[in-house]
């Protein structure tokens, strides 16, 4: 299930959408691939280790696993992603778990 699933044209469309979509220029929307039903950290990116998975809704939810770090997060917010604020709160809540981490 953690494993991406994405073929290699799959995995393009999808990294052109989330470069090209504002409210996706954050976080996990940049480094993943697909797993069943989650995204999968493909990319080392800005915070998280490769293996992560989880994945962020549309609601202003955030939820993600990394077992290097034994690690779980989830992020309950009342904001949908509806302009680029969310994401950014969601970008900021991670970096700060990681950042954490690393003190």
């Amino acid at each position: 299930m953690t494993t991406n699933r994405l073929t290699p044209e799959q995995n393009a469309a999808r990294t052109a959408l989330a470069r090209d979509n504002v409210h996706l220029s954050f976080g996990q929307g940049q480094h993943g691939g697909w797993g069943f039903g989650m995204g999968v950290r493909l990319d080392r990116g800005d915070y998280a280790p490769l293996g992560q998975f989880g994945w962020d809704g549309g609601t202003g939810t955030s939820a993600y696993a990394d077992r290097q770090n034994d690690l779980t997060g989830v992020l309950l917010t009342q904001v949908g992603l509806c302009c680029p604020d969310p994401a950014q709160l969601i970008h900021d809540f991670w970096t700060s778990v990681y950042q954490a981490i690393d003190d």
